[in-house]
């Protein structure tokens, strides 16, 4: 028996949200490479803090894979409009899309205004929309392609406080699943992964979208960590996931080892939601 391989030689990416040190979307983006692909790589805020867009470009272009990186705003349909088509005209047209991009907003039902759920709604659940508009049609011409979008487990277990974000994570799975109903005649497969407790940087990322302009402390500390002491009695494997571990499920589901799975929802949570 012939066991496909992680592989994605000749392919071209397009990864946002990768601009993190600690990010997923840089997890992503750099596991892609190795596995072949020549990956673009963008990010609304691209040199702050822990964020650093060009440095992933050169990651990327030192395992031998093309690299371009591409600072755009994804709720935009002008800026990702223009990002595909110069992803195309320096790369190549896209065969995988991942959708990373994400805010979270923390406030209870009366002290969130229009202005921050529309916010929230717009980066973490209309870019997907406009990404997956932009890149469709060239993949539907090329008859397959692959677009892997990011919800969360607050997406199947509701936490308060957090309303706009779990609707956003909740559209995305629907979303997703319509698309890979429209699109599997051309051979394009549409899945999603719903992370659990990530070890990341995004509560730095929360306080800088909130006006916190200096640079943090904590990203002196290589051992910093965003969740509390005792938060992993609480997940069955009994700690938060790497983002290594995420860009592992997303290498799988853009490969063709993935090839039969479309439509699908992959939980990356150690158990939380089990």
């Amino acid at each position: 028996m012939n066991i496909p391989g992680l592989t994605l030689e000749g392919k071209v990416a397009l990864v946002t949200g990768a601009a993190g040190e600690r990010g997923v979307g840089r997890a992503v983006a750099l596991a892609f490479a190795e596995a072949g692909a020549d990956v673009a790589v963008c990010d609304n805020v691209v040199d702050v803090h822990d964020r650093n867009l060009g440095t992933v470009a050169e990651a990327i272009n030192k395992l031998g894979r093309r690299s371009l990186a591409v600072k755009a705003d994804v709720s935009s349909k002008r800026d990702v409009d223009d990002m595909v088509r110069r992803v195309a005209e320096e790369l190549g047209p896209v065969d995988i899309l991942v959708n990373n991009a994400a805010v979270i907003e923390f406030s209870p039902l009366l002290e969130t205004d229009e202005a921050s759920w529309d916010r929230v709604i717009d980066i973490d659940l209309k870019s997907c929309f406009l990404l997956a508009r932009a890149v469709a049609e060239g993949m539907m011409e090329r008859n397959g392609g692959s677009i892997i979008s990011f919800s969360s487990v607050n997406a199947l277990t509701a936490v308060e406080g957090r309303a706009s974000y779990c609707a956003a994570k909740a559209g995305v799975i629907m979303f997703s699943k319509s698309l890979a109903r429209e699109l599997g005649s051309y051979n394009i497969r549409v899945n999603v992964v719903a992370p659990g407790a990530v070890e990341t940087d995004m509560g730095l990322h929360v306080r800088y979208e909130r006006g916190e302009r200096e640079r943090p402390g904590e990203l002196d500390d290589p051992g910093r960590t965003q969740f509390p002491p005792g938060f992993g009695d609480k997940v069955p494997l009994g700690r938060p996931a790497e983002p290594r571990e995420l860009a592992s499920a997303v290498l799988f589901l853009a490969s063709d080892a993935a090839s039969y799975i479309t439509g699908h929802t992959l939980v990356v949570d150690g158990g939380m939601v089990a």
